[in-house]
């Protein structure tokens, strides 16, 4: 059998007695990394009531093999207990795990996900949009056209949208926010669960100017639903690959995402 067991993301008392028993009866561990799940077992052992059988073997399961693993596995695999842990939260949720389930559905193999801690979801409650549709964006892509486009979509995605954002890119994306929507309310949930969690409310440029620079720690961001945009079938890069002057394409890319021209003549500039 296999199991998709969500661990806690930040405070280890959100750990589930459903999740410590699968820990605990596992005969095989499959970790996005096998160092957290080791040190997430010995806590539990040190705070509670908590074994695990002698034998466990770990199995490092990541985005980077995950491919290649699922391609040599066989049925009999599943002939004991497997759980699969991420590093925090829930398998599946812009972690690896969902390849797994599919595997196991195609196979007839019996399988479980147990509820548990996400940021996700975390975050749309705390943000206090009202509403009750959200779209989860994950990560935008690093950087480019693409970025400019994925988050576009986000913005006119007609939903509350969250996002998962780096540290090290925050402040691009808070940038990048007000740059094409000023007046777009947007929460931003920092180490959730954690001593350090901390809950911002406003537009980018006010969240901008509380942090003073300080981006550290994890980070999720939750926009407003704005008003949706209907879909095209050119997007922006279509756009950018003609050979057209730059004034011509903003103007371009203005009727396809609704944004000021000149705000979008000068992000051309800036690619």
């Amino acid at each position: 059998m296999l199991q998709l067991v969500p661990t806690p993301i930040g405070n280890i008392g959100d750990i589930s007695l459903r999740a410590m028993t699968a820990l605990s009866d596992a005969d095989v561990l499959l970790c996005e990394d096998t160092r957290i799940t080791k040190k997430l077992l010995n806590i539990l052992r040190e705070r509670h009531p908590f074994t695990t059988k002698e034998n466990q073997n770990f199995i490092s399961l990541h985005s980077h093999n995950e491919k290649e693993f699922i391609a040599k596995l066989e049925q009999s695999f599943f002939d004991k207990n497997i759980v699969y842990v991420s590093d925090a939260g829930m398998p599946g949720i812009s972690d690896p795990g969902q390849s797994l389930v599919r595997y196991a559905i195609e196979n007839h193999i019996k399988y479980d996900v147990l509820p548990g801690a996400n940021a996700v979801l975390t975050a749309f409650v705390a943000s206090g949009f009202v509403g009750t549709q959200m779209l989860f964006w994950g990560f935008l892509p690093h950087k480019g056209g693409d970025r400019t486009t994925s988050l576009l979509g986000a913005l006119h995605s007609g939903y509350t949208t969250v996002l998962y954002e780096s540290p090290h890119r925050l402040e691009k994306l808070l940038l990048e926010i007000d740059a094409h929507e000023k007046d777009r309310k947007i929460f931003l949930a920092k180490e959730l669960t954690k001593k350090f969690q901390n809950y911002f409310h406003g537009t980018a440029k006010e969240i901008l100017e509380r942090l003073c620079g300080n981006h550290k720690g994890e980070w999720v961001v939750v926009v407003e639903g704005g008003q949706a945009q209907a879909s095209s079938a050119i997007s922006q890069n279509d756009v950018l690959e003609l050979d057209l002057p730059k004034k011509v394409q903003a103007k371009l890319i203005s009727k396809i995402t609704g944004e000021n021209t000149k705000a979008c003549y000068q992000r051309i500039l800036s690619l």
